[in-house]
């Protein structure tokens, strides 16, 4: 299958934008280097200066997705034969604050993209959706067939999107793939989530917020290794599947602050408890056998690692951080 134009949602966000600076930097499909179209809306959580250092390596849009009319002119114009579908509200608690905008984006959004991915005879659509769609694991781990139970506005919204895309494929043939990663941690993630949140705390002489005791226990995956994951699955991966990427690097959180703060070299009572988050899943965990059997891909950074390459970053972006203060602190009434 020859691939010319990739379009990538969501292209200027957190794990987009790991996926547009490795597709860039001389990947090659059957001997044709793609040419990239990323559609970004920009919101809070995007930034264009994520992809400062592959500048000039693709074309951007800004546009919602949600568009019909905006989204119809750049397939007609662009003609992609893929669409990886990072664009998402993504972030947990400003969906229990208001699930309007993750109802919008990630499920009509995602309707748009399909419907024009249709009429433009796509060769492969690629779904990035969530480990969340699964809801809590006490013990053991989600394989790709077990069922959606998600708890959060959030994660139903993103399970409402994969449902969207299963439909597609069973009515209409269409050829989509579903990939579900676990929780990313990195350079250039917007510092609401937990750990881009505790580095910008500690650099502002506070303390980091724990919900609950810190028990509730996430799979934290490198956002590089996920980039890795998602390019070896739309290339290898098969039309009509799901696909769990996960780390197997398991962590409560409060022993992850505690590795974080022994990473940045800072006393480890500087975090403080707070109010559980509503409806808080205790657990996450996945089975990804599936994509290292079939497709060979397996992560490469251990939680420790990741750590320690995330500060060094964070260290050397203080300012990019501390410029999102004041929105992280009004989204936690600090």
């Amino acid at each position: 299958m020859k691939y010319n134009n990739i379009l990538v949602t969501g292209g200027a966000g957190f794990i987009g934008s790991a996926f547009v600076r490795l597709l860039s930097k001389g990947l090659s499909l059957k001997g044709t280097v793609p040419e990239i179209i990323i559609v970004d809306k920009l919101t809070y959580a995007g930034d264009l200066e994520r992809l400062e250092e592959v500048k000039g390596r693709f074309k951007f849009y800004k546009t919602d997705i949600c568009s019909k009319n905006g989204v119809g002119s750049i397939f007609a114009k662009e003609k992609p034969d893929i669409v990886v579908h990072f664009a998402a509200e993504s972030h947990v608690d400003r969906s229990i604050n208001d699930a309007t905008p993750f109802v919008e984006t990630n499920i009509k959004g995602t309707q748009v993209l399909l419907d024009a991915s249709r009429k433009h005879n796509i060769k492969k659509f690629i779904l990035i959706s969530t480990d969340e769609v699964y809801g809590e694991i006490v013990n053991g781990r989600f394989n790709e067939n077990s069922p959606i139970k998600p708890n959060s506005p959030y994660a139903a919204s993103k399970a409402a999107a994969d449902l969207l895309v299963q439909a597609y494929i069973r009515t209409n043939k269409f050829p989509a793939v579903i990939i579900r990663p676990s929780n990313n941690y990195g350079p250039w993630q917007y510092p609401e989530k937990l750990i881009p949140l505790a580095i910008l705390r500690i650099l502002g002489e506070g303390k980091v917020p724990v919900y609950g005791r810190g028990l509730n226990v996430r799979e934290w995956l490198y956002v590089d290794d996920c980039a890795r994951g998602i390019m070896t699955i739309m290339r290898k991966g098969k039309i009509g599947q799901t696909y769990n990427l996960g780390s197997a690097c398991e962590s409560k959180n409060i022993d992850t602050v505690k590795l974080l703060l022994k990473t940045l070299g800072v006393s480890q009572d500087r975090f403080e408890f707070v109010k559980d988050r509503l409806g808080h899943d205790i657990r996450y965990s996945l089975n990804s056998r599936k994509v290292t059997r079939d497709l060979g891909w397996k992560p490469s950074i251990k939680l420790a690692q990741g750590l320690k390459l995330t500060v060094d970053w964070s260290l050397k972006r203080q300012a990019w951080l501390k410029s999102k203060l004041g929105d992280v602190n009004k989204l936690y009434k600090k």
